[in-house]
């Protein structure tokens, strides 16, 4: 008998090596393999207890095992999973209100990961320029340290050669100008661009915040060239900011939005926003997913979305956000061999490290969590804090704590 149908997969005993032995190694986790999590208290194999500062890459917005949440997907798990794109179904329905009611936008288009949304909005661009100016008009404009995704159209489009070595030939007609250039976006845009996407707070990228100035002229220039601006908040949208979508905080309205992440705190869902004129650029048939949209993605996403967006839940946001920056500057004055400043926006923030930890930002997130504390890292050069939204100023401070002892066992290594 095969000795593979000698045990199930479920009575086997796991551990951080079965990574190692049965997955594609495309990360390197954690030595450590969580088993539960509560609100922002999260638990590993050894019962060790962790805060977690990471939210999943921003995702678990309303924290772990949101009861709300949990509520809204078993409820929808005991009346219909998934339809197929064949017919529609009334959970996706009420979604598709709610978030062009809150938003700019006339229209959405469900999938189920950031890469899809932004993949839609790259062909929504090009399609809506072939078919308006020509084939001419097919140039896309990015920037430099930017992150869309990993397929090979949007991890074409995001700037930063490390993920696309290998994967040649890349898709034509991208071009990547610095992040905050206003110069460099004017000389980059003419007639033949058909979109520019940029995230109005870069995330991958070291937590960098998008001038005001800088986006307003993105703006000024797709208009007039007749290119599409698209606003990437799969990171940064959600509440993260402390605006429902980070656009709203600018007072500048892109074209296109692409939004997933928090949108289903954890469950795979993701949104593409665009206006009434431009959706129809997407007829019966030019585009579609399997999965996108189906009654359990967008019943939890419906939950998330009337759970952020309320006044005094994007209130609280901007307050915590008040009082943690507060506290890492306190860190910084108290550890300025460390951390040279901090930055970012609401709930997103990035510690860059001084010239005497440059490239080291991996050893912190390690020291740190070994006290207990997750953290997430933005480059080699930034520590980022991505908290759920929910997050208390009692575990703020319990994370400032965890953070200096981290760090006091560092120095005392080197």
């Amino acid at each position: 008998m095969n000795a593979k149908l000698d045990s199930t997969a479920t009575s086997r005993p796991v551990t951080r090596q079965t990574y190692d032995e049965v997955l594609v190694p495309t990360y390197a986790p954690a030595a450590m393999v969580p088993v539960r999590a509560s609100g922002l208290d999260l638990w590993d194999q050894s019962g060790k207890h962790y805060l977690d500062f990471t939210s999943g890459i921003a995702v678990a917005a309303l924290g772990h095992c949101n009861p709300i949440v949990v509520e809204a997907l078993t409820r929808q798990a005991n009346t219909v999973w998934h339809l197929g794109n064949g017919y529609t179904n009334e959970p996706v329905l009420r979604l598709g209100i709610a978030i062009t009611e809150a938003t700019f936008a006339d229209r959405a288009f469900f999938c189920n990961s950031g890469a899809e949304a932004n993949e839609a909005a790259l062909k929504l661009a090009r399609k809506h320029a072939h078919n308006k100016f020509g084939a001419h008009k097919s140039r896309i404009v990015s920037c430099l340290n930017s992150f869309h995704g990993r397929t090979l159209f949007t991890v074409s489009a995001g700037g930063q050669p490390k993920y696309t070595e290998g994967f040649e030939p890349l898709p034509p007609m991208i071009d990547h100008i610095p992040y905050n250039d206003i110069e460099a976006a004017r000389a980059a845009i003419g007639d033949d661009v058909c979109a520019v996407i940029v995230e109005p707070v870069q995330g991958e990228g070291g937590v960098m915040p998008g001038n005001p100035d800088y986006l307003q002229a993105l703006r000024d220039l797709c208009d007039k060239t007749g290119a599409l601006l698209i606003f990437d908040e799969v990171q940064c949208g959600m509440g993260r900011t402390g605006s429902l979508f980070a656009y709203m905080g600018y007072g500048i309205v892109p074209d296109v939005l692409t939004s997933a992440k928090a949108l289903g705190n954890g469950f795979p869902v993701a949104a593409m926003l665009t206006t009434e004129e431009l959706a129809h650029t997407l007829s019966v048939g030019t585009h579609g997913t399997t999965y996108g949209g189906n009654p359990l993605a967008a019943t939890v996403a419906l939950t998330v979305l009337e759970t952020i967006n309320q006044p005094a839940f994007l209130a609280r946001v901007k307050e915590a956000s008040l009082y943690l920056i507060d506290k890492l500057e306190e860190l910084i004055r108290d550890y300025p061999q460390v951390y040279a400043s901090v930055r970012g926006a609401g709930l997103l923030l990035g510690l860059v490290v001084t010239d005497a930890f440059k490239g080291r930002s991996k050893d912190i997130q390690r020291a740190v969590e070994n006290e207990g504390l997750m953290v997430l890292i933005a480059g080699p050069d930034v520590v980022r804090l991505a908290p759920a939204l929910v997050v208390t100023d009692a575990q703020i401070d319990e994370a400032l704590r965890l953070m200096r002892k981290g760090l006091d066992t560092l120095l005392a290594a080197k």
